[in-house]
């Protein structure tokens, strides 16, 4: 009984501990959002990319991505060369160029992918309040690199960005808060 008791207990503290996102499709999010308006966050990916793996073990396992992913974002996992029907602002996007038997391999892109300016994976979107696009942030980010676009887009800050160095002066006044 005694050892039933402690194993039981590290269970339920590994369960504590082992918090992960809580990822949605995005008709789940658009729903989400006509009742409790947040930010979406979309992880553009295909299944043989290499740096879209290291995101899913690295980058989003980190504590602190995870926990402000789920306070600030309904957050989406998108495969951007999948054969899944979307609908999106009223229109209903596909794949018409999915290969079944490149399931696994590169294969056509999704329709969708173009509306939201996926040209190389992985792909980071960003989407307001009224699910309009903010930005596709392309490549892979470390806890910290994420860290950035994720404070900017919740915070706002990117509304006050019109050039390229305005960008580059938040990057260098970023004061980086997440664990690597």
């Amino acid at each position: 009984m005694k050892t039933f008791f402690i194993a039981f207990t590290m269970l339920f503290a590994l369960n504590i501990t082992a918090q992960e996102i809580n990822w949605m499709s995005l008709e789940e999010a658009l729903e989400a959002q006509k009742t409790a308006p947040k930010k979406i966050f979309i992880d553009a990916y295909t299944v043989w990319c290499g740096p879209c793996k290291m995101l899913d073990r690295n980058t989003f396992k980190n504590e602190d991505v995870v926990k402000y992913i789920n306070k600030n974002y309904y957050a989406v996992k998108f495969n951007a060369q999948g054969d899944e029907e979307v609908t999106y602002k009223g229109k209903t996007y596909s794949n018409p160029g999915y290969d079944p038997a490149k399931a696994k391999t590169r294969n056509a892109n999704h329709q969708l992918s173009r509306v939201f300016g996926i040209r190389a994976f992985p792909t980071l979107v960003f989407l307001d309040e009224q699910s309009n696009v903010l930005a596709p942030i392309v490549g892979y980010k470390d806890a910290q690199g994420l860290e950035l676009y994720l404070k900017m887009f919740a915070q706002n800050d990117h509304k006050d960005m019109k050039t390229q160095e305005d960008f580059n002066a938040y990057y260098e006044n970023f004061k980086f808060q997440f664990k690597k």
